[in-house]
């Protein structure tokens, strides 16, 4: 038997992974919720949809679809409510997926406490919370993990996350996806809502949303931050998006558990990115590396190294990936209108966006804790958040907090 999953927030994001939520093998029955219900409609037309969508089950408001009897919410919708209606979906019985971040807020205690409370929530209530972070099923960070698993890397040494995100980026432009956000009727509520934050002098930063850069290097080493220092870089030509002089660009130096140092760059004001992606992570050991595609490693079990063995391979997408069950894969190509004989090709965010609607599903119908469930994320999210505190303490080495494993 299957499962029954609500998606809440059918923007442009909430689109992207619609039709793969109703496709999954393990979703017998799917509602939907948005403010606006125009969103909603189209899908009742959809003769895709029928079997597992009724015209009783599209919701205007998050309060309506939380009297269903849903098993489970995926909640896609403005990165400053979050936090809260994922607890509200908890608090009403509900497995819950929510789309990155944690939260967005100015206030980095809020954030902290959020994070506090869906911990204390889902040990509580033993429902499941999964982050929806695409870095984690990028394909270089299937590979990793799986090296990883292996005790390939050796010990851990030392990690880079990055996330080089212009604010006027061609083909993602930062200024257009905040009038975006910001043109919807709980975009102009959160408007107001800003004033108070800015009343009371509460300055945020690119650090409040890390969890691209900092998701690899946690989930390959399998390690969490300890400690923290960051410098910021105060935008200096008066451009508006960024406040008055705010800060634009932060670059945090970890110390992790595993005793490896991670650096992590946070950038919104840079033109292009260092290396080939902007959006990455490298990975050094003592007996390999990662960067860029690249697996070097020189197999070093005793020393001195046997150079016979050193390798240096540079490995495609399709090799680092990791096979879905055929027959999700096989839905989901039908479901996107995917043509041809050839296999199902990840797509989204670097092939992520299968890979996490199957996980999320697959953990609700089994009853476990997903990948990346609120400890997980809380680790992605926490690293973040203090490390714009350092910041705003001009690099002040802070301790980071954490909450442990997932039981």
């Amino acid at each position: 038997m299957g499962i029954s999953i609500g998606m809440v927030g059918l923007g442009s994001f909430g689109t992207a992974f619609a039709d793969m939520f109703m496709s999954h093998p393990m979703v017998d029955r799917i509602a939907l919720c948005d403010r606006e219900p125009d969103r909603m409609a189209p899908y009742l037309h959809k003769e895709s949809w029928r079997a597992k969508l009724k015209p009783t089950d599209l919701y205007p408001s998050l309060d309506e679809i939380l009297r269903t009897d849903l098993d489970a919410l995926v909640i896609i919708t403005q990165p400053w409510l979050h936090a809260e209606q994922c607890m509200k979906a908890l608090e009403a019985g509900k497995h819950v997926y929510s789309a990155v971040p944690i939260v967005s807020l100015p206030d980095g205690q809020e954030i902290l406490d959020w994070c506090d409370r869906l911990v204390e929530t889902c040990r509580r209530t033993g429902l499941h919370y999964m982050l929806g972070e695409t870095t984690y099923y990028r394909p270089t960070a299937q590979f990793c993990r799986r090296m990883a698993a292996q005790g390939a890397f050796g010990d851990f040494v030392y990690a880079e996350g990055e996330y080089f995100h212009d604010v006027d980026c061609p083909g993602c432009d930062l200024r257009e996806v905040q009038r975006s956000r910001t043109s919807s009727t709980s975009g102009k509520e959160w408007l107001e809502e800003e004033k108070r934050y800015e009343r009371r002098g509460v300055e945020g930063g690119p650090m409040h949303y890390p969890t691209h850069s900092t998701s690899g290097p946690v989930s390959v080493m399998r390690a969490h931050a300890v400690k923290v220092t960051c410098y910021g870089y105060r935008n200096r030509n008066g451009d508006g998006y960024f406040g008055n002089g705010q800060i634009s660009n932060e670059t945090a130096l970890f110390e992790m558990s595993n005793g490896a140092a991670v650096r992590i760059c946070e950038f919104r004001e840079c033109a292009g990115e260092l290396g080939m992606d902007g959006e990455t992570f490298r990975i050094m050991g003592t007996r390999a590396t990662f960067r860029e595609n690249q697996w070097i490693c020189n197999h070093r079990d005793t020393p001195p190294a046997d150079m016979s063995k050193f390798e240096r391979v540079t490995l495609t997408d399709e090799e680092m990936f990791e096979p879905l069950p055929p027959e999700v894969a096989a839905a989901f190509k039908d479901a996107l209108g995917i043509q041809g004989e050839g296999d199902f090709i990840p797509s989204g965010h670097g092939g992520s966006h299968p890979y996490l609607v199957h996980e999320f599903v697959d953990a609700v119908a089994h009853d476990r804790h997903p990948t990346t469930n609120i400890w997980e994320a809380a680790r992605y999210m926490v690293m973040g958040v203090m490390a714009h505190q350092s910041a705003l303490k001009d690099g002040e080495r802070l301790d980071v907090p954490d909450w442990g494993d997932a039981p």
